[in-house]
């Protein structure tokens, strides 16, 4: 089979290598990948700077959707069955090995591009929107990079919540998306009042919760528009760097500052209802991601340099092999 292997650090050091396809053991599914997405952590772990770093030479991709080739007795699955599913890496590849308690059915409604935007961020923005913000009808969420693969999952979810959305972005463009998908209201945080305008329109109270996939000066500077007893959700560091954030502020607010983060092993209970609250959500039509899905297989190394400089809207689906899925 294909792979996308990294053998030392940097995108221009990646190769596409044959390897032997591998062999599921008893809990794992083999499945044909047909889509895999890409994520910000993918460019970490390429530099070796993510938290999860696999033993070089490694195949990349952390999400996947596909067609089981193989499923072992009790897993739930059986061959031809669809499924999406965030794997620790090896996804860039023409097959994977999934967990079968991590796969995801993808329900016939669903294109298998637009799949490949379940597992990482629709479950890490439920998961930050539910569980770690607790967002309740009529709050205000101020949700940053609000075109990204979360920041958009996250838009769609709190206005399914019933809460007033304040997206950023940093182009008309990406903030016509968000407007598309819930967002109540558009700002631009390249504004230098960015933070007074989101005071503004909410009447000075400030954002119940922000989720902030940025980090870096947008994270230092949204504490100074965060509501009282607010929630100050810590998702990423697109931006490349960790924000300091001011611990006045959040005294003076009687703010918190949460990090978003789940595990299959140690969240088994959450995910599961994660995944069952996703399905509803699929079910009454609230979700409906954002895909670019133009990068074939060989597209790869331009695909990550297109993401590291924010140069697409939505979520980066890489095409493994979506002509056996009857796209063209």
């Amino acid at each position: 089979m294909r792979a996308w292997i990294s053998a030392e650090p940097g995108i221009e050091n990646l190769a596409v290598l044959d390897l032997a396809k591998p062999v599921p053991e008893d809990g794992f599914l083999l499945v044909r990948v047909t889509h895999a997405a890409l994520n910000y952590s993918d460019l970490l772990m390429i530099v070796d700077q993510y938290q999860v770093r696999p033993p070089r030479p490694f195949t990349l991709g952390q999400e996947i959707v596909g067609i089981v080739e193989e499923a072992s007795q009790g897993s739930g699955f059986e061959r031809g069955d669809r499924i999406a599913s965030k794997v620790p890496w090896g996804g860039f590849a023409d097959f994977a090995l999934v967990r079968a308690d991590m796969a995801i059915r993808v329900p016939d409604s669903f294109s298998p591009a637009s799949a490949a935007a379940l597992p990482v961020s629709y479950s890490t923005a439920l998961v930050a929107i539910d569980y770690c913000g607790r967002l309740a009808s009529g709050e205000y969420a101020l949700i940053h990079a609000a075109a990204g693969g979360v920041g958009l999952a996250a838009v769609e979810i709190a206005s399914a919540r019933g809460a007033t959305v304040i997206a950023t972005a940093g182009a008309k463009d990406r903030l016509a998306v968000a407007a598309v998908h819930g967002a109540t209201h558009l700002v631009n945080y390249r504004d230098t009042d960015w933070v007074d305008q989101v005071k503004t329109l909410t009447d000075g109270k400030g954002a119940d919760i922000i989720l902030d996939p940025v980090g870096g000066e947008i994270g230092e500077a949204s504490l100074r528009c965060i509501a009282l007893d607010g929630r100050y959700l810590i998702v990423g560091f697109a931006s490349g760097a960790m924000p300091m954030l001011a611990a006045n502020r959040l005294l003076l607010k009687r703010a918190s500052a949460i990090g978003v983060y789940w595990n299959h092993d140690k969240d088994r209970a959450l995910i599961a209802d994660t995944n069952r609250e996703m399905e509803s959500l699929i079910k009454v039509g609230r979700i409906n991601p954002v895909i670019d899905d133009r990068y074939g297989f060989d597209d790869l190394p331009q695909a990550f340099d297109d993401l590291r400089n924010r140069r697409v809207v939505g979520k980066m689906v890489l095409r493994v092999d979506a002509e056996r899925e009857g796209v063209e």
